[in-house]
């Protein structure tokens, strides 16, 4: 299934150059200026896999580095270790403005059928601070049964812009640090945005259902953990007419003191009427739950909602998340 969505999707936007945050063109199929190449094709000068890219670059190195990559589907996990080194990885695209023109997507299927923890099921592991990436299809196909994530994301200031996630169970896991999924592609059933201590703002994303579950599983576990996903005018429906109405909650609490907003977002009636639902009858976590929701629209807005959620007065603002200082790292371009 390669719909613009290599085995489900594909994307768009742009950078001017290696550590940029900011849009210069509506494509990009050329490497900007000093970014090591990645093609699946052989080509003189050009490594074949992206870890292999990764793992040429100096990470004590202080100016910003670069990744391009050539369509292809390149079946590899990746890990990017802590590095002082900024790293950007862009997608070849002919449309950088969000996921639907993605020619790039990294797949792979390990689980927690053969792993020992979430964070090496996934796709991409990303443990550097800084990180930016831009129009890439991260998938894990592992499917229903097991925690297997598309990405980890374990570090401060990364931002996916025009990303496309493809998973099941637990496909994004936002973990640590300030993070951004602006006019992303993420798809999923069971907990599959989710994560202990990461604050991660969701704008104008396409969720899809894909079966019976849960949109979040907020971990945060304390009045003092940081941790708060906002989704803020994005768009929630199932992902083909298998999917039954009233068959996904936008959240349950794995820990709790869960924080989760939906705010400003269209859901169809494949979103439950409750709105949120309990961890586990035995384990409800539900005594200092914030789940709130703001001015979304559609079907799967309406409803007696749960009684440990609420409605917000005013919507969430992205510095009460991300920080006063978010435009120095955010691509804000992808906010419009």
């Amino acid at each position: 299934m390669f719909f613009k969505l290599s085995s489900v999707l594909l994307g768009l936007l742009s950078l001017a150059n290696a550590g940029a945050i900011r849009r210069s063109t509506l494509s990009r199929t050329s490497p900007p200026a000093g970014c090591v190449v990645v093609n699946a094709s052989p080509s003189s000068g050009h490594f074949t896999t992206v870890q292999a890219a990764v793992n040429s670059l100096s990470s004590t190195a202080t100016a910003s580095q670069c990744i391009f990559i050539y369509p292809g589907t390149y079946k590899e996990q990746v890990y990017i270790p802590a590095r002082t080194a900024q790293l950007t990885i862009y997608g070849y695209t002919t449309n950088t403005s969000s996921y639907h023109s993605n020619t790039v997507t990294i797949t792979q299927g390990r689980s927690q059928d053969d792993q020992p923890s979430n964070d090496l099921t996934a796709t991409l592991r990303a443990w550097n601070v800084g990180l930016q990436v831009y129009n890439i299809n991260l998938e894990n196909t592992r499917g229903a049964g097991r925690q297997a994530l598309a990405v980890s994301a374990e570090a401060d200031k990364q931002g996916f812009y025009g990303v496309g996630f493809m998973g099941y169970q637990d496909t994004i896991l936002a973990n640590k640090g300030n993070q951004i999924y602006a006019k992303c592609y993420i798809d999923g059933a069971v907990d599959f945005i989710f994560g202990l201590n990461a604050r991660a703002w969701f704008s104008r994303a396409d969720i899809r259902i894909k079966g019976q579950g849960f949109v979040t599983a907020s971990g945060r576990d304390s009045a003092s953990n940081p941790s708060y996903f906002v989704i803020d005018q994005s768009d929630i429906r199932a992902i083909n007419k298998t999917v039954k109405a009233g068959s996904t909650y936008l959240g349950r609490p794995w820990r709790n003191y869960a924080r989760v907003v939906v705010q400003n977002t269209y859901m169809t009636d494949v979103v439950n009427s409750a709105g949120w639902t309990i961890w586990t009858t035995g384990t409800p976590n539900t005594d200092h739950v914030f789940f709130r929701e703001f001015g979304n629209t559609g079907a799967g807005a309406q409803g007696t909602r749960a009684a440990f959620s609420g409605k917000l007065t005013e919507p969430v603002t992205i510095e009460a998340v991300l920080g006063s200082n978010y435009a120095s790292w955010v691509d804000t371009t992808y906010l419009k």
